[in-house]
């Protein structure tokens, strides 16, 4: 559950009553109908491939359990409220376009859990949603039945067809998009992966350079939690005019979120958030947090030079952001993109009171503390 910090400053006003209502219980039924969709095509594919054997049904049901794990569900949360900030509807006079929103916002989540499980094989994470990832889950059984082979080499084996699998579901359900929406698909698929190259190649080559990371952080989060999600329920709607101020909110917004996920993953508490604390750091990933520091702190960046040179330590190196300051000025940073995201919106065109629906969504992804 995300939570908006205490600041007064900082909360969105309350939106009236009335057409308000009706859209937030529009929004719920549609977010309900997603993961009505999601459990549909995950039950049936677990009965389908189960029938066959047991053990071939083993990475829909590594989907399945990420699903089951829970999560923000930010990515459908944003497809559904730009397609109704677009002026679309619930009403059955819209069932065509209704089923295809639900459809593309159930496939951003699939697409999410893909991206989740080979994340977790790349970043070595043995915990995501409080359990044990897909891989080192299977890396366990493994040992514990004393099969052969290597127990890590199982355990990613299973991990990236579990991965793989949810990526092809994703694309089963977004199979239905057209025109403007499928390219606005077909661009957030690529943009994940290209995304994720840069990211391992920046954490292997150990480069402080803040403008590729910012560009990692864009592509990663940026566009792919609410950019593209946002159009992707416009287009939808066919509101191509929204585009450019849903662009300009969304990749403001976005890089907040990844500037608090990074701050989160430095300096937040593991139980909270789910997944081990500092895990960025004792991976080498050079972070826009990180990046930002190297440039501005000798400190710092001695012991990223350092770890060229063997690894650096991940304790001493948290220590040192810490007292760096880049803490306050990322803090800073993050006010200045909410701000943004928020001023995109003054003259965009949406359904009533969608503005400040949005701007409270923009602090919620920003502020929040897991």
């Amino acid at each position: 559950m995300l939570k908006l910090p205490a600041e007064p400053d900082r909360r969105a006003p309350q939106a009236p009553t009335g057409s308000a209502d009706v859209d937030r219980d529009a929004c719920a039924g549609l977010l309900a109908r997603v993961g009505v969709a999601i459990d549909d095509l995950l039950k049936a594919e677990s009965e389908h491939w189960g029938a066959v054997d047991a053990r071939v049904a083993v990475p829909v049901e590594a989907v399945a359990d990420i699903v089951r794990a829970g999560g923000k569900r930010l990515r459908p949360a944003f497809c559904v409220s730009g397609y109704l900030a677009a002026g679309g509807t619930a009403d059955e006079q819209d069932a065509a376009d209704t089923e295809t929103v639900v459809a593309a916002a159930a496939a951003l989540e699939l697409l999410h859990v893909f991206a989740l499980i080979h994340d977790d094989i790349m970043d070595n994470s043995d915990t995501r949603r409080g359990t044990p990832t897909v891989h080192a889950k299977h890396a366990a059984l493994h040992a514990e039945r004393g099969w052969a082979g290597e127990h890590r080499r199982f355990g990613e084996g299973i991990g990236i067809l579990a991965g793989d699998l949810a990526l092809s579901y994703a694309n089963r359900l977004a199979s239905g998009l057209t025109g403007p929406a499928l390219r606005i698909w077909n661009d957030l698929v690529t943009e994940v992966i290209i995304g994720q190259q840069l990211d391992i190649a920046l954490a292997a080559e150990l480069t402080a350079d803040p403008a590729l990371s910012r560009w990692v952080a864009v592509c990663k989060s940026g566009r792919y939690t609410i950019h593209r999600p946002l159009a992707l329920g416009a287009a939808i709607a066919g509101r191509p005019e929204l585009q450019v101020p849903f662009e300009e909110y969304g990749v403001a917004a976005g890089e907040a979120f990844q500037l608090r996920d990074d701050l989160l993953d430095a300096f937040g508490d593991g139980v909270a958030t789910g997944k081990p604390a500092g895990l960025d750091l004792v991976e080498h990933k050079m972070t826009l947090l990180l990046a930002l520091a190297a440039t501005k702190d000798e400190r710092v960046a001695r012991l990223v030079e350092d770890g060229r040179n063997g690894g650096w330590d991940p304790a001493e190196l948290s220590d040192a952001l810490l007292a760096s300051g880049v803490r306050q000025e990322v803090e800073e940073q993050i006010d200045q993109l909410v701000r943004a995201a928020c001023a995109a919106l003054d003259d965009a065109p949406l359904a009533e009171d969608w503005d400040k629906r949005l701007v409270k969504m923009a602090e919620q992804v920003a502020y929040r503390d897991r």
